[in-house]
């Protein structure tokens, strides 16, 4: 695990009050907790003054299976999939001996070949994940969720509520989180959504580490610019190349200088590196995408052998997305190749669609221009800039066929919805099964 240094209260900002991370008890500046005699004490001379929180649950899928598994609870555990997949997520065991999140599962057993895999389970990841939103509802309406294991708060005014500050309230939170559900959770506490994600990596697992407004500057200063939320490895690259290492060093640089150079993420840089962010905790942040990918035993080359894979990804994405009430105007195809370089696709739609043909027919497509004898390991489809499906998959004159096409998927969705899913399938989705090739019965 990353180890930074704690946060710690700035000077001369007057007495640092203490608060018990287990039993939520606030007291004077303390070592060890009064009432219930805990070391576990958060300490911070705006402890009770700060209200944006972001919450994340300690290696979130390992620790469902410990959950489920007692057996397991000192043991290093991975979640993932095959010899050929990568890792997605560990627990703090195993991350001693070097595994990471989205490493290939063949390395991550080279490092820790004693670990016990398990292939992730996404229905139940996601049945915890919305018991642990409900707790958070419970103390604010404003419960912003990034992922299905973390989420951003704002707790102010919520004192009189629940009786005392929002760092209480927090405390209570991921202790009922532990209690009823099962997971550990950390809390990072600031005055903005940036500081606060930065500030709950800070202390994990079972953490609680504060960023303050009067030390919000030097704080960052040192800190490394892959730090701010958006620097991907490729950025944080271009950014080194530059002379720009450290937060500090990205302040020194003017905002028009950052925007001709970086482009709209150079206006983040700007306000990111000086702790400002005015964005507010929303909880109907809209979704910007819905995907679905796999990755296969053995690399594929074979154009029939690609597009049989490729149909119950885009049945899997149209599914998702007429549950959500989406439709999308772009349809990304994603593949990847034996080592590990991405390709992304998209195409624009002349009207949005939530059909699985019509995602099917546009990453085919794609996919025929990239097959060119080279082989693949992962393959993916995806539909972005997504819309109200009210206006999705008008009758179109260049295609008259679409329409009964339509149709016949809306059928067959009636009939799942009634009989369960695997009620009717279409012939290409038989052929994705591994039946025997054979004519789509509504190919035309």
């Amino acid at each position: 695990m990353q180890q930074h240094p704690p946060v710690s209260p700035p000077p001369g900002q007057g007495h640092a009050e203490a608060l018990c991370r287990d039993c939520g008890q606030a007291q004077g500046a303390a070592r060890r907790c009064v009432p219930c005699g805990s070391a576990r004490m958060v300490s911070h001379a705006e402890l009770h003054s700060l209200s944006i929180a972001h919450i994340d649950c300690d290696a979130f899928y390992a620790s469902v299976e410990k959950r489920d598994r007692p057996e397991l609870a000192d043991q290093p555990v991975i979640v993932g999939g095959g010899h050929r997949g990568v890792v997605s997520a560990c627990c703090y065991i195993a991350r001693l001996y070097g595994v990471r999140s989205a490493m290939p599962m063949f390395k991550a057993q080279q490092l820790c070949p004693g670990a016990v895999v398990i292939k992730p389970d996404m229905r139940k990841y996601a049945t915890v994940g919305r018991q642990i939103r409900a707790l958070m509802e419970a103390v604010t309406p404003l419960v912003e969720p990034i992922s299905i294991d973390e989420a951003f708060l704002d707790l102010t005014g919520t004192e009189l509520l629940h009786g005392g500050s929002p760092a209480r309230t927090l405390v209570r939170l991921v202790r009922r989180i532990e209690t009823e559900i099962g997971v550990t959770a950390s809390i990072g506490l600031s005055h903005n959504k940036f500081l606060a994600k930065v500030a709950s990596d800070l202390d994990k697992p079972r953490g609680f580490a504060i960023i303050g407004r009067a030390e919000t500057l030097p704080f960052l200063a040192p800190r490394p610019v892959g730090m701010i939320w958006g620097v991907g490895k490729a950025l944080r690259a271009r950014l080194e190349a530059d002379g720009l290492r450290t937060i500090g060093q990205l302040r020194e640089v003017e905002m028009k200088v950052l925007a001709q150079r970086y482009g709209a993420m150079g206006m983040r840089l700007y306000h990111f590196s000086r702790g400002q962010d005015d964005r507010r905790v929303s909880p109907h942040s809209p979704t910007k995408s819905v995907s679905a990918e796999t990755t296969f035993n053995s690399d594929l080359s074979a154009l029939v052998d690609l597009e049989r894979e490729l149909w119950p990804l885009a049945e899997t994405v149209s599914r998702r997305m007429k549950a959500g009430g989406h439709a999308g105007l772009t349809v990304t195809l994603k593949l990847k190749t034996p080592d590990f370089k991405l390709i992304t696709r998209n195409q624009r739609l002349s009207s949005p669609t939530q059909l699985a043909d019509r995602i099917f027919r546009t990453g085919r497509d794609l996919l025929r221009a990239e097959c060119d004898g080279r082989r693949f390991r992962l393959l993916g489809i995806g539909c972005h800039d997504l819309v109200d499906p009210r206006d999705a998959d008008p009758p179109d004159l260049a295609d008259p066929a679409q329409q009964q096409r339509a149709r016949v998927e809306r059928a067959i969705d009636a009939v799942r919805a009634k009989l369960g899913g695997q009620a009717i399938a279409k012939g290409r989705g038989l052929l994705a099964a591994g039946g025997k090739p054979g004519r789509d019965p509504v190919e035309r």
